[in-house]
Parts: structure tokens; C-alpha cells; sequence
């Protein structure tokens, strides 16, 4: 069993004894602890929060954890039922609510699920809001309503149509070209709530051949949900079989996008980013974020149109930060999360598709053709496992001065930019492990940065 407090909110296996897994107790608390919250900062008594979850196994009983304990604080629920991650976000301001709550666990199989907050703009909460939420738990200084003051909550399935329409209705999303580019569509909603939502945005969008697979939602995985090219197989022999143009693999809550070719090869989900950024900013001017482990392609396309290219720390909340900071008119992580401030502050696959589909239809090129347009560079993504003695700080400290000839940042960790390659060396927030991540013009030269970088810190232990 395992259960994980962070900033952010709190994930964790189902079952288990209390404190040790994502227990109705466990859920109870936190919930109560973020309605608290939420009264304490906007110093108002009544409230109301938007709530939403992908199709895993465990979410119709954590809903109805979160709905009777939210009510048993006073607050009026939006059930939006099941939904998407950006979905939620985008109905937060929709409905002028004051946060909202995504039961998902992201690409996490099927026995884990989270909770997880969204402040009255429908972006995730920030460190230190997340710190305070962590402290009412602990304490659970907490009021419960009493019987006259509980809170109501009403059903609402009208948030992904909604959610659609702004898509479509986006300056950058081109519906006749895409309509006109006649496009078979391929995607792979992993049994979750990609299905509710993906074939009726492709259908909004123009495209009349959907080969969905996966799309009902039960929860039940057929694979690993996380979208890596190990995970990936079954669509891309079905793109190859169906002669798609193009397909589309999302996560259980459909904030993550990897894209397969037509020949059947990825498109590498570091690159979902670097394309939509690149048709982006054919059509709008402005600077770039991705965080810091993300590709250099980023970098080379944005400053090859004149723009400046900025990376955060690692986590979206970060990204959104820094976006906000450089006014930046795209941004997102090389795990396929695209942020697009023209709809939402938040990882959107929704937005990303018709993003895609709309630079693909104008770029007169196959999928692997526009693929090939891009800088080539590969990362290798290695660990080192820790031990209570070592020093973690002092080993990044030392490493930043042993290559301090060279550009290098310690905004989260340390990475290290050469010429035409970088290694970033962070600690996890959730694992004893020290990650190295480096990125080359091939694997080959990647790996052998990340075994030099990962000798010379086994030689400081």
C-alpha cells in the first residue's frame, strides 16, 4: 500500500489500513482539510467546487466520499461526473466556482487514484496553498456544517460539450482545413474517459473515419496507461492496418498527448509540444516554457522564429508559472502536456489535438514528414539509488562548480547545457533516487553523457 502527500494533493493505492493508503478516512480528511481551505482563503462561508473523475475502477466510490463529505462542510458540488482533467479546469471559471477536485491518478494502474486541487481560476494550487492544506489535515482543524447549513449538490454532463466548443472556437484551430484534409483518426482512450470525448471532438473537428480503440470507459486498463513507446503497441499496428493519417494516444484523464505516425512510429511524445509550439508561433508572437527536463527542441524551434525560450522547474505548476511570468503563448512538459493560455492554464489534449490536426492539414506533409522537419534529439533517463548517508545537496553542489565553465542552472537541481547536449540531475520528491536525465543527438551519445555524469557522482559519494 502507499499513500503520497504532496503540494499538489494526495494519491495513493485503495485499501489498506488508515495513513497507509488512500483509506475513505484518508479521503475524508483531506477532503475536509482543502474545503477549509479553500473558506479560509476567499474568507467566505459558502462555497462551491467543482468535482470530476477519469473511469478507474475505485471512482464512483471516492466520489461518493468527496461529494458527502463536501456537503457535510457546507459546500455546493458540481458533479460533473466523469470527465477530463483540463474538462474540470476549464468548468471551475465556467461556473464561477470557488476550486474544484479531479479524482484521477493520472498513468498510474488501475489500484492507484488521487485527489486532486484546483483553485478558483482552475489551475492547480501552489506550493505554498498545498503546504496549508497539509497542515489542516495534520491538525484537521476543521468545521463540520450543522444539519440546516449542509451543502446541495446538483449533476451537470454538459461540461464536455462545453469544453469542445472551446476548442473549436480558438483563432489557431482551422475546422474547415482539417475538414478538408479528409483525415482517418486512430486513438487509444485506455478504457478511460478519452472515449466520452475523443470521437466527439474529432467528429466537431471535421474528421468523419474514427478508429477509437479502447473507448469505453470501465477502468479496466488494457495496458499500461502511462503513453511511452513500450505501452503503445497495440495503436500503432492499428494506424498501419486502418491506413490512418495519424493517431492519438491520451492517459486516463486525457491532460497528456502522444501522437503516432501513419508508418506506425511515434512521434515521440517530447515532440507533442515542440510541433504545437511550432505552429503556434507561425501565427502569434511570444516566448515559450517547458520545464527543465524537457527537450532542446523547444529551444531551437522558438528562437529559430526570433522568439525566447524560457524552461522551468520540473511540474506543471511551475510551467504555469513561468509561463504567466514571460507572458508566454505556449508552454507545457515533454511528457505531452500542452498549456494553451488562449483557452486555459493547464495540460490540455483536447486543445493539442486540434492544435496538431490544424498544423498537419495546412503543412501539405504526412505525419512522419512533418516529424522529420524537427531537430533530431534523443533523451536517456537514468537513477541513482539513494542511501540515508549521502548527501544529496552537497553532491548537486558539487557537481554545479565542477561545471561551472559551462551554462548551468540550479533552478530545480542542476542541468548542465553543453554545446549541442545537456544532463539534468535532480532529486525526486517522491523516491530515494537521484534522476539523471540527459539529452543528445542520439541515444547513444545520451547514455554515454548520463554513465559519465553518473561516475563522477558515484566517485563523490
Amino acid at each position: 500500500m502507499a499513500l503520497i502527500k504532496s503540494i499538489s494533493g494526495f494519491r495513493g493505492t485503495i485499501g489498506g489500513k488508515t495513513n497507509d493508503g488512500l483509506t475513505p478516512i484518508d479521503t475524508v480528511k483531506f477532503v475536509s482539510a482543502f474545503a477549509a481551505f479553500i473558506k479560509e482563503t476567499y474568507n467566505k462561508e459558502k462555497i462551491t467546487i467543482v468535482l470530476g473523475r477519469d473511469a478507474r475502477v475505485s471512482g464512483e466510490m471516492v466520489s461518493h466520499l468527496v461529494v458527502g463529505t463536501l456537503m457535510g462542510m457546507g459546500v455546493d458540488v458540481i458533479d460533473t461526473g466523469l470527465s477530463t482533467t483540463p474538462t474540470v479546469e476549464v468548468a471551475v471559471t465556467e461556473k464561477k466556482a470557488d476550486a474544484g477536485i479531479i479524482l484521477t491518478a493520472s498513468h498510474n494502474p488501475m489500484q492507484w487514484n488521487a485527489l486532486k486541487f484546483l483553485n478558483a481560476k482552475g489551475e492547480f494550487i501552489s506550493a505554498s496553498e498545498g503546504k496549508r492544506v497539509l497542515e489542516l489535515a495534520a491538525s484537521e482543524d476543521f468545521l463540520f456544517a450543522e444539519v440546516d447549513k449542509l451543502g446541495h449538490c446538483i449533476s451537470d454532463t454538459t461540461t464536455i460539450d462545453s469544453h469542445i466548443e472551446k476548442v473549436l472556437a480558438l483563432d489557431l484551430v482551422d475546422v474547415e482545413a482539417i475538414k478538408q484534409a479528409n483525415f482517418k483518426v486512430a486513438y487509444d482512450a485506455v478504457c478511460s474517459t478519452g472515449g466520452l470525448v475523443l470521437t466527439k471532438l474529432l467528429n466537431a473537428l471535421g474528421v468523419q473515419q474514427v478508429v477509437a480503440l479502447n473507448p469505453e470507459p470501465t477502468g479496466l486498463f488494457p495496458h499500461n496507461p502511462e503513453p511511452l513507446p513500450e505501452n503503445i503497441t497495440q495503436i500503432c499496428e492499428e494506424v498501419v492496418k486502418q491506413g490512418c493519417d495519424v493517431g492519438f494516444i491520451v492517459d486516463p484523464d486525457v491532460d497528456r498527448l502522444a501522437i503516432m505516425c501513419e508508418n506506425g512510429k511515434p512521434f515521440v511524445e517530447e515532440y507533442t509540444l515542440v510541433s504545437v509550439a511550432d505552429y503556434v508561433l507561425d501565427h502569434t508572437s511570444g516566448a515559450t516554457v517547458s520545464n527543465m527536463s524537457s527537450t532542446k527542441a523547444l529551444r531551437d524551434v522558438t528562437e529559430a522564429k526570433g522568439q525566447r525560450y524560457y524552461a522551468s522547474a520540473v511540474g506543471e505548476v511551475n510551467v504555469v508559472e513561468k509561463m504567466k511570468e514571460m507572458n508566454a503563448v505556449i508552454g507545457g512538459e515533454g511528457n505531452g502536456g500542452i498549456i494553451y493560455p488562449a483557452l486555459h492554464y493547464g495540460r490540455d489534449a483536447l486543445v493539442g489535438i486540434a492544435l496538431f490536426l490544424s498544423l498537419l492539414a495546412k503543412s501539405g506533409k504526412t505525419c512522419s514528414q512533418l516529424r522529420a522537419t524537427y531537430p533530431e534529439y534523443e533523451i536517456s533517463k537514468n537513477k541513482i539509488e539513494l542511501t540515508p548517508d549521502i548527501n544529496v545537496d552537497s553532491i548537486l553542489e558539487q557537481m554545479a562548480k565542477k561545471y561551472a565553465d559551462y551554462e548551468v542552472s540550479t533552478i530545480d537541481g542542476v542541468k548542465i547545457m553543453f554545446e549541442k547536449e545537456w544532463v539534468h540531475l535532480r532529486k525526486s520528491n517522491t523516491e530515494p533516487i537521484i534522476r539523471i536525465y540527459s539529452e543528445s543527438r542520439d541515444m547513444e551519445s545520451a547514455d554515454r553523457l548520463a554513465k559519465k555524469i553518473m561516475q563522477e557522482i558515484m566517485e563523490l559519494k
